[in-house]
């Protein structure tokens, strides 16, 4: 196994090198010449020594530390993308999805004119390759990823392999604490303490010893500490077993991570142009830029490259051999698939009067028909879902990203499950939404359960510091077909609307739902809502063609709606419609929304020539958006707004303008405007 995990290791750390700085030439088949050298290398260089180590040594450890479990590595910092395009063009795993990048030296030569521009794939951790599963573009995400993937999960062990840069992240440094509040999650993270960031020294880089292993059991760790400076046999040896010894405790329920300590650019040049090199943060990217030009750089990359013994690693074709052919196939870089989705669950609530009854019992529901999760930052009994605390499908811990991450691994095993928290707390998810929106894009065709987020408790109903629904407009400024923005009108609603949500694949649903809403709505138009995501309501409505529309969108402003249409009705003279809003993407192109309205539709539920007043809990910015000047009517908008101050609920209304006067205001005001006012 040793000589298989320093062959493994010698031919991705040259593949990557090889990725970093060549165009051609790629097995130095003959001398270096400038031709055969990208003129402006791109990439990181610092990260993958340690990277390809950690790597080589977790492929070859299955089937060893715990045979009757798969072990799953997880790559954390999106600049190791290089070394996991070296792994995958060496296993052909590479080939599979991009059939030009053959495992021979035609193929690795293509890769290599093409990285950082790899087809599709680009130069970053990609879902399609191995050990590529969690979302990157946010920095510190991959321990809570690993822990969710691994939750409930007896036939894995997951590896994520994370930077010491990385763990000064608050998701990461985080996520070492919150693993007390999860059972049955089996994790080894592979520390990388290279000893620095992009830019300094790291946090951990500094420490002794001592000082890490002091630091991991404060959080409720054991460790260890393996230092790697050459590659030598007994490193190898140390490390392998250190490993393997972790994998076994963590199996016994003992929670370990193994410090990996290395220098910093280790195997790389140790001077260029008479400045050290290693093991400063200049190893970062690529260390020597200007190869192509400068004689003296296209020397020590040579010398580089050929310090790895290629002729070792590979055939005259490019193909491995030897005992690299033989560490490859021990390696069996195999992807983990997901497990058959469960089949949905109808939950429709019996009593939809109360919020946390009828939500509840969703859940429940769901949780009863097994691999469902609930995670939630300690707001349960605030959001009235007390009941649900000592559930053993209930995970709650201070910390959104932290959730988030458990949460987007549990679905990345193919299980579903939802994340209760305040709508004023959800823009700390906003970035890894965003980069888990990506991710999806990515693995287009897989089947995936959606990522569901239940807010409450909206600025209108809370304290002054406890109001922005910022991470709703975020996501429909994406404008990505899978986001849903829903926004029930009251709680039997919110409850159908979560039921579909939790059944429902491929996309990011985000319930905004008030756990005070005291006005129930009819029940004649649910089914339609839940269909089309909009419903003319009849019981407020005149029948006709209106002169103004009214389109709400959440409980509040229904609640403010169903007071408000009599007066506007008697003061204004005007044919009154009401429309509810379920889900706002209908109001966007129904080029980019799938459930957008089309100009035909729009004008049935709008009314060909009716002025429209839109009733939102969200920022006016997030709807003009979505309709992006496409009605020719003249709208209005009533939304959140940052208010001057700390005030009470009815003056905050008053002054944004959603209680009974202020819509009044606004539609004499739109209804003034028009030619021919009612």
């Amino acid at each position: 196994m040793l000589n298989r995990a320093d062959v493994l290791w010698r031919a991705a750390v040259y593949v990557s090198v090889v990725l970093l700085h060549l165009d051609g030439n790629v097995l130095l088949a003959e001398p270096l010449l400038a031709g055969h050298i990208k003129r402006r290398p791109a990439g990181h260089w610092g990260t993958v020594p340690g990277t390809a180590w950690a790597l080589a040594h977790t492929l070859l450890a299955a089937g060893k530390a715990a045979p009757a479990r798969t072990l799953v590595p997880v790559l954390g910092a999106g600049h190791a993308g290089v070394v996991q395009l070296a792994f995958g063009w060496l296993s052909g795993e590479l080939a599979s999805v991009r059939p030009q990048y053959s495992r021979d030296a035609v193929g690795l030569a293509r890769l290599a004119r093409d990285f950082p521009e790899v087809d599709g794939l680009g130069s970053e951790v990609h879902p399609l390759l191995a050990a590529g599963a969690a979302p990157g573009g946010c920095l510190g995400g991959a321990l809570a990823f690993s822990h969710g993937f691994a939750l409930d999960s007896p036939d894995r062990v997951v590896l994520p392999i994370i930077g010491d840069g990385e763990c000064e992240t608050p998701t990461t440094a985080a996520s070492w604490l919150a693993a007390r509040a999860l059972h049955g999650s089996t994790v080894v993270p592979i520390v990388h303490v290279n000893g620095f960031r992009m830019g300094d020294q790291s946090l951990l880089g500094a420490m002794t010893d001592g000082e890490l292993t002091g630091y991991a059991a404060g959080l409720g760790w054991q460790s260890r500490v393996v230092h790697v400076s050459s590659a030598s046999r007994e490193e190898h040896e140390t490390f392998a077993q250190a490993l393997l010894e972790s994998v076994r405790q963590v199996v016994d329920g003992v929670r370990t991570t193994v410090f990996l300590r290395c220098v910093k650019g280790w195997s790389g040049p140790e001077r260029v142009g008479g400045l050290a090199l290693l093991g400063t943060a200049d190893t970062h990217k690529t260390p020597l830029g200007l190869a192509h030009e400068d004689a003296g750089q296209r020397e020590l990359l040579t010398r580089w490259l050929a310090s790895y013994r290629p002729e070792e690693l590979f055939d005259t074709d490019g193909g491995p051999t030897g005992e690299l052919a033989d560490a490859l196939e021990a390696a069996g870089q195999r992807p983990v698939c997901a497990p058959t989705l469960p089949p949905p669950v109808s939950a429709e609530p019996q009593d939809g009067s109360a919020f946390g009854q009828a939500v509840g019992q969703v859940l429940r529901s769901h949780a009863a028909a097994g691999d469902f999760r609930v995670f939630s930052p300690d707001e349960l009994a605030s959001n009235r879902l007390g009941a649900l605390q000592d559930e053993p499908w209930v995970s709650e811990v201070l910390a959104e990203e932290v959730l988030l991450g458990w949460l987007t691994g549990w679905l990345a095993s193919g299980r579903r499950g939802a994340l209760v928290s305040y709508e004023a707390f959800a823009p700390l998810l906003t970035s890894g939404l965003v980069g888990h929106l990506k991710h999806r894009r990515l693995t287009v065709g897989t089947p995936a359960p959606s990522l569901n987020l239940l807010l409450t408790s909206y600025g209108w109903r809370n304290v002054y510091t406890h109001g922005d629904p910022s991470l709703a407009t975020a996501l429909l400024a994406t404008c990505d077909p899978a986001v849903r923005v829903l926004t029930p009108a009251d709680p039997k609603r919110a409850a159908l609307a979560l039921d579909e949500a939790l059944g429902s694949t491929g996309r990011v649903n985000v319930v905004i739902a008030g756990k005070h809403a005291a006005v129930r709505q009819p029940d004649e138009t649910v089914e339609q809502e839940l269909a089309r995501g909009l419903a003319i309501w009849p019981h407020l409505s005149d029948e006709g063609e209106p002169d103004l529309t009214i389109l709400v969108a959440g409980d509040l402003p229904a609640e403010v709606a169903t007071t408000a249409v009599p007066e506007i009705r008697e003061q204004l003279g005007c044919r009154v419609r009401v429309v509810g809003v379920l889900d706002l993407t209908v109001l966007g192109d129904p080029q980019i929304w799938p459930r957008g309205l089309p100009e035909a539709e729009a004008a049935t539920y709008l009314g060909e020539n009716a002025a429209v007043l839109v009733a939102t809990l969200g920022h006016p910015a997030a709807v003009w958006g979505l309709l992006a000047g496409r009605l020719r009517s003249s709208i209005a908008v009533i939304g959140w707004r940052e208010p001057s101050g700390p005030m009470a609920q009815a003056k905050l209304t008053d002054e944004l303008g959603l209680d009974p006067e202020g819509l009044l205001r606004a539609a004499r005001k739109l209804t003034v405007s028009r030619e021919g006012a009612c």
